[in-house]
């Protein structure tokens, strides 16, 4: 039985969330393997619209495990608002949340400090304290998910922390500083709630897999956001790519059977940084309409532009795809021409790699193959023959350039808007 893991091919919004939760019909566990709650992940479920930002997507399914794993930064504040709001909608949570012991905690004093550096200088963070939490993890200063089950422990990590960051913010940023005795009060409240979810989850996962369970790893972010492949410095602070799923889920990547990249049917990105292929002008703003290209998390506009195929083959050879799913095809109806970028001029130098330096990357200009529009729509297709013969080779020319096959088309936002070209477990 296949273990899969579930890769946004580009700077994330690729529509995983909506990836995840069909392919959990057939999935016994689903697991989420790092970031934060600076993730949003949209689900449209019978026209009831569902936005998660921390539990799997595969929640919105009866009796399946879902499990937060170690690699994953976690706001319990944020954890428990989703966590009302799913029950408040008939979700059932307990017996189907699990969270590991090992799993570190964004704490008040993250969020304050990103808060202040963001200010001195922007890269577009959600200010949510995900980059300074992951900084607290390597600099073996972090607090862990079974440190609230010992008062002391948590108690002299807050108070060892608080002595570094409260001198920041008074001496450095001139900022408030925060108070430990609060921060432990309000801890030992987030304990109580949360103590029945917490569990040695790699263990629940390996034996998971050993007897012949489906196993779905949810990836939050893209690729190209990846902490040591994508854009660096205007990236997030983990590892988006395939192998963070073994890292921050605690598998052998011997167990890992296939790998799914979701790509966009064009390209968008939050925040700073360079984006090569991006529509400046009124196309890029319709695009951005129909598309609701709007952050799940922060409401801010997404940055909309042509597909990338320079991106995403680096995509492709970092993460290692068995196959692709291309979402949002149906924004594309009623284009005339179709651009794809399929190589960067940089000077008088051809690029058909992604550079690693930025400073090159923000110089390159995008060289496009030009394709046919359609006219006709795709929204809420079913089966591939139907589809407009202009998006059929719109997507082999996809397929054929990143060499990896296509196995999910979506077509909409519905669970059911969607195109089995090759179901992928």
């Amino acid at each position: 039985m296949p273990t899969v893991v579930i890769i946004g091919a580009q700077w994330g919004d690729e529509g995983k969330g909506k990836i995840v939760d069909f392919l959990t019909e057939k999935c016994d566990y689903v697991v989420r393997f790092q970031g934060g709650c600076n993730a949003g992940h949209t689900v449209v479920v019978d026209d009831e619209k569902y936005i998660l930002h921390l539990i799997p997507s595969g929640i919105l399914h009866k009796n399946k495990k879902c499990i937060i794993g170690n690699g994953v930064v976690l706001d319990p504040e944020s954890l428990l608002k989703e966590i009302d709001t799913l029950i408040k909608k008939g979700v059932e949570i307990d017996n189907n949340l699990y969270i590991a012991k090992h799993c570190h905690l964004i704490m008040p004093y993250h969020i304050a400090i990103e808060e202040q550096s963001e200010k001195k200088k922007k890269i577009g963070t959600t200010k949510k304290g995900i980059g300074p939490c992951y900084t607290d993890k390597i600099a073996r200063n972090g607090v862990r998910m079974i440190d609230l089950l010992y008062p002391e422990v948590l108690k002299n990590k807050i108070q060892a922390n608080l002595e570094i960051i409260n001198f920041l913010l008074k001496n450095l940023y001139n900022a408030e500083t925060l108070d430990e005795q609060k921060i432990f009060s309000q801890y030992m409240d987030y304990a109580e709630k949360l103590k029945k979810y917490i569990d040695d989850v790699d263990i629940m996962i390996n034996n998971a897999i050993d007897n012949g369970k489906n196993v779905l790893f949810e990836g939050a972010q893209g690729t190209l956001l990846d902490i040591d492949h994508g854009t660096y410095p205007y990236v997030t602070s983990s590892n988006t790519v395939a192998g963070g799923a073994c890292t921050g889920a605690g598998v052998s990547p011997k167990k890992i059977n296939k790998i799914i990249g979701i790509v966009k049917a064009y390209t968008t990105r939050v925040g700073e940084g360079p984006f090569p292929t991006e529509i400046k002008d009124e196309l890029g703003e319709q695009i951005r309409q129909k598309g609701g290209e709007f952050g799940a998390t922060t409401g801010r506009p997404r940055r909309c532009g042509w597909l990338d195929l320079v991106g995403l083959k680096h995509s492709a050879r970092v993460n290692g795809f068995t196959g692709i799913a291309i979402t949002k095809l149906d924004i594309l109806d009623g284009i005339d021409k179709l651009k794809v970028c399929v190589g960067y001029k940089y000077g008088n130098t051809v690029l058909e790699e992604f550079p690693k330096e930025l400073e090159i990357l923000e110089k390159c200009t995008p060289i496009y193959e030009e394709l046919p529009g359609w006219n006709e729509s795709t929204k809420g297709i079913k089966d591939y023959d139907n589809l407009p013969d202009n998006a059929k080779k719109y997507l082999q020319f996809i397929e054929d350039s990143l060499k990896v096959k296509i196995q999910i088309i979506s077509t909409g936002q519905k669970r059911d808007e969607i195109i089995i070209k090759e179901f992928p477990l």
